[in-house]
């Protein structure tokens, strides 16, 4: 493999990185705030891909209008789900949440095929690129295209964004103690469920934000999250559940990895990041930045 070529699956690997990064930063303030396991979340993504192309067709909304839209639409629809569905199931085992958005999850998808089929008459549809950021850049040691940049770049501005708010924040002070104390909480007069309704509509939103941000790259349709979740959760195990940190920094690291190793040995790119999962388990069960469960 030459040089240029390692570089532009470096980039590539970025690119699904970011993606990866955005998922397992939706779980990771999911968990670690509310310890929800989210089976749902690639489904969301999915929707989040399926509501910026809705938009285009319904309304002739383009690509910077979807970016803001599909992602407030799905966060709001992720905290009906959580006020009428998971709040239900607070308190008891976690197979039951699980149980719960694997089956919300298989119902999303058939849902969106039938409106896919039913209205916009295919089964899968391309996303067009906004014109802004059509083309390549020449960064002097590869050639790359433009919107793929603008992907790692807005990416990397959220997940920071994300990480102050709750780390450096007063809002986020609230949040940690909402869901860590939450009878204390309440003594200072702060509505519990309504923060953590907020939190799991943010935790949704960002799964939809990286829906749109993938619908230009690859086709919209209604099992584009289904193999991605899989390896969004071996990130988040990774990284540590509930680790902010853990889930940017090991997104982008995984999809890189998985990149390079589709380059170097194709076979092995799909497996590469369950073995990367299954060291850091037997070394470090807490992942790699997360915190024993005492601790926390």
């Amino acid at each position: 493999m030459n040089t240029q070529l390692l570089l532009i699956q470096v980039f590539n690997g970025l690119v699904n990185g970011a993606f990866y990064a955005l998922l397992s930063l939706g779980l990771a303030v999911i968990f670690g705030m509310l310890r929800i396991v989210n089976f749902m979340h690639g489904a969301l993504y999915m929707l989040g891909a399926f509501t910026a192309f809705a938009l285009g067709q319904a309304f002739g909304l383009g690509f910077w209008p979807a970016l803001i839209l599909a992602p407030l639409i799905v966060g709001v629809l992720g905290m009906v789900l959580e006020r009428t569905l998971l709040s239900r199931l607070y308190g008891l085992e976690p197979s039951y949440n699980l149980l719960l958005t694997f089956g919300l999850t298989l119902l999303t998808q058939d849902l969106v095929k039938q409106v896919m089929l039913s209205q916009f008459a295919v089964s899968s549809a391309p996303y067009t690129t906004p014109d802004i950021l059509t083309g390549v850049v020449n960064l002097g040691f590869v050639v790359f295209p433009k919107y793929r940049l603008f992907v790692i770049a807005l990416t990397l501005v959220i997940c920071l964004v994300v990480w102050f708010v709750i780390e450096k924040t007063r809002v986020g002070a609230i949040i940690r103690a909402s869901t860590e104390n939450p009878s204390v909480t309440r003594a200072f007069g702060i509505d519990v469920s309504k923060w953590v309704t907020g939190v799991f509509g943010v935790g949704v939103g960002l799964a939809g934000l990286a829906g749109v941000l993938a619908a230009p790259i690859y086709s919209v349709e209604p099992y584009m999250g289904a193999e991605l979740i899989i390896t969004t959760f071996a990130v988040v195990v990774i990284g540590g559940l509930g680790s902010i940190l853990g889930s940017v920094v090991t997104g982008f690291a995984v999809g890189v990895l998985a990149a390079v190793g589709a380059a170097i040995y194709p076979p092995i790119a799909n497996t590469l990041v369950f073995v990367l999962m299954a060291i850091v388990l037997l070394v470090r069960p807490s992942g790699l930045f997360g915190l024993p469960e005492g601790t926390r």
